[in-house]
C-alpha cells in the first residue's frame, strides 16, 4: 500500500530528463515574477482606496483601458525588435525600476501615504493604480507568452501544473511575509503605515530585477533544439525570418485577432471569467475596509485572503491540472471551469454569509491560478508569434481591463441596489456570462484539439501551412 502512494506521488513530479533544466529555470523566474506580482497588485487596491477612495475604482479599471493603448502599440514595436527572451528581461527591469520610484515616494508627506486625506485630485494614487494594473499583462503575461513559445502541446499537459505550482509557493511566501510585516508590532521597534508599505514595494521590485538573470541562464544552458516549443510553428516562423517577414507591424496583434476566430474564443472566457471576478473583487475590497480601522488594516485582510488563494492553487495546480488535462483533455478541462464557477455561486447564493461570498471569491481565483490559467495560456502554442505576443496584449491588457469595466459598470449600476435585489441582478448577470462562457469554452478546446492532432498552425495563411 506505501509502495503504491509513493509511486501516485511520483508521478506528479515526473519529468522528461531533457525538460528537466528548462522546466526549472522556467519556474524559477515565475516563482519570484508571483512572488513580486503577489505584493504590487493587494497594494494597488488598498492604496488607491486610500488616497483615491474605493468608489473611483470603477472608473480607474475605464481610464486604464485608454491609458493602455499607446503602451501596447510601444509593445508591439518592441515584439518586432526584439528577441523574445530580451523583451521579457527589458519589462521586469523597467517595471522594477519603477517600482522603486513608487516606493520613495510613498513616504512623501503631500503626494504619499502620510497623506490620509482621500480625494479624486491626487494624481499619484491614479498612477500608481495604472502602474500595477499594466504588471499583469506586460510581464506576467510575456513570461507566459515566453514560455508559450517554448514548449510543446505534450511539454504543457506534463509540465505547467508543477510550474504553476512553483509561482503559488511564491505567491504563498510573499503573501504571508506582507501578513507578517503588517501585522508586527513591538514597543521597541516600531513601523509607521508608510513604512510597512514601502518595504512591501521595495521588496517587490527589488526581487524581479532577478528574473532577468534566469532568463539569461536559461537561454544559455538549454540547448536551442529543446527551445523550439511547436515544431510547426518553429518552422514558419523560421521561414518567414528567411523571406523577411518576421517584423509585421503594430496593428498586427488587432488584425488576428479580427481575422480568427480562435482568438476572439480565448477572449471570450478571458472577458467571462474577469467580469465575474471584477464584480465580487469590488465587494471584497468594501468588505475589508468595513472590517479594518486603517491602511494596514485594510492591507493585511487582502493579504490575508490572497495567502489563502495562493494555498490553495498549490495544491490545485500539483495534485490536480496535470492529472486533468492528460486524463480530459484541454476541452472538457476549459468547461470544467464555467461549470466549477457556476457550483461555487450557487453555494453562495444559497447561503448569502461573509464566510460563504470569501469562499466563493478564493476558491474561484484558486481554481484560476491554479488551473484555469495554465489550460487557458496552452492554447496559444499552436499560434505564432504574432498570436502569442500581439494578440495576447491585447487580450491581457486591453480585453481584460474591458472585462473588469464591464464589471465595475454593473457594480456602479447596483451600488444603490438592496441585498434582496442585488442577488437577483447578481444571478440573472452571473448567469448569462456563465452560460456564454460555456459555450465559448466548448467551441475553443474543441479547435485546439484538432489543430494539434493534424499538427496545424494558427495564424497564417493556407500557402504558409
Amino acid at each position: 500500500m506505501g509502495s503504491h502512494v509513493v509511486k501516485i506521488f511520483k508521478s506528479f513530479f515526473e519529468v522528461e530528463k531533457h525538460e528537466r533544466l528548462k522546466l526549472l529555470l522556467l519556474t524559477i523566474s515565475f516563482f519570484v515574477i508571483i512572488a513580486s506580482y503577489t505584493l504590487a497588485k493587494e497594494l494597488k487596491d488598498s492604496i488607491f482606496s486610500s488616497m483615491v477612495g474605493r468608489e473611483y475604482i470603477p472608473w480607474a479599471k475605464v481610464i486604464f483601458i485608454l491609458v493602455m493603448i499607446p503602451a501596447i502599440f510601444l509593445y508591439s514595436k518592441l515584439v518586432d525588435k526584439l528577441r523574445r527572451y530580451k523583451l521579457l528581461s527589458l519589462y521586469c527591469f523597467v517595471y522594477a525600476i519603477i517600482g522603486l520610484i513608487f516606493t520613495l515616494f510613498l513616504a512623501h508627506p503631500i503626494i504619499g501615504l502620510s497623506n490620509t486625506q482621500a480625494s479624486p485630485y491626487r494624481l499619484f494614487g491614479w498612477l500608481f493604480y495604472f502602474f500595477v494594473e499594466g504588471f499583469s499583462p506586460f510581464v506576467v503575461g510575456l513570461f507566459w507568452a515566453f514560455a508559450n513559445s517554448v514548449t510543446s502541446p505534450d511539454g504543457a499537459k506534463q509540465n505547467y501544473g508543477l510550474m504553476v505550482s512553483g509561482s503559488k509557493l511564491g505567491g504563498m511566501l510573499s503573501a504571508a511575509f506582507a501578513w507578517a510585516l503588517l501585522s508586527f508590532s513591538d514597543s521597541y521597534i516600531v513601523l509607521s503605515d508608510t513604512l510597512k508599505h514601502q518595504i512591501l514595494l521595495g521588496v517587490s521590485s527589488v526581487i524581479l530585477l532577478s528574473v532577468p538573470f534566469f532568463i539569461y541562464m536559461l537561454m544559455k544552458k538549454v540547448s536551442g533544439r529543446e527551445l523550439h516549443g511547436y515544431e510547426a510553428v518553429y518552422k514558419v516562423e523560421k521561414k518567414r525570418a528567411k523571406e523577411g517577414k518576421a517584423q509585421t507591424g503594430i496593428f498586427a496583434g488587432l488584425k488576428m485577432f479580427v481575422e480568427y476566430p480562435y482568438i476572439f474564443g480565448i477572449f471570450s472566457i478571458v472577458f467571462f471569467y474577469e467580469v465575474i471576478h471584477s464584480v465580487l473583487s469590488y465587494q471584497r475590497i468594501g468588505m475589508a475596509q468595513a472590517n479594518s480601522a486603517n491602511i494596514s488594516q485594510t492591507s493585511t485582510f487582502l493579504f490575508k485572503l490572497i495567502f489563502l488563494t495562493h494555498l490553495i492553487g498549490f495544491f490545485i495546480s500539483l495534485f490536480g491540472t496535470k492529472a486533468l488535462l492528460e486524463k480530459m483533455g484541454e476541452r472538457y478541462c476549459l468547461i470544467l471551469i464555467p461549470v466549477s464557477t457556476a457550483l461555487l455561486f450557487i453555494y453562495f447564493f444559497f447561503s448569502t454569509t461573509q464566510f460563504a461570498f470569501l469562499a466563493f471569491y478564493v476558491l474561484l481565483r484558486s481554481i484560476h491560478y491554479g488551473f484555469s490559467y495554465p489550460v487557458r495560456e496552452s492554447l496559444y502554442i499552436p499560434t505564432i508569434k504574432e498570436i502569442k505576443f500581439k494578440s495576447k496584449s491585447w487580450i491581457d491588457a486591453f480585453g481584460t481591463k474591458f472585462a473588469k469595466s464591464t464589471g465595475s459598470t454593473f457594480n456602479y449600476l447596483t451600488r444603490h441596489f438592496d441585498v434582496s435585489l442585488f442577488l437577483t441582478a447578481q444571478s440573472v448577470f452571473f448567469g448569462i456570462m456563465l452560460a456564454l462562457w460555456l459555450v465559448a469554452a466548448y467551441l475553443l478546446g474543441k479547435r485546439f484539439e484538432k489543430a494539434v492532432s493534424r499538427g496545424e498552425v494558427i495564424g497564417v495563411k493556407p500557402d504558409e501551412a
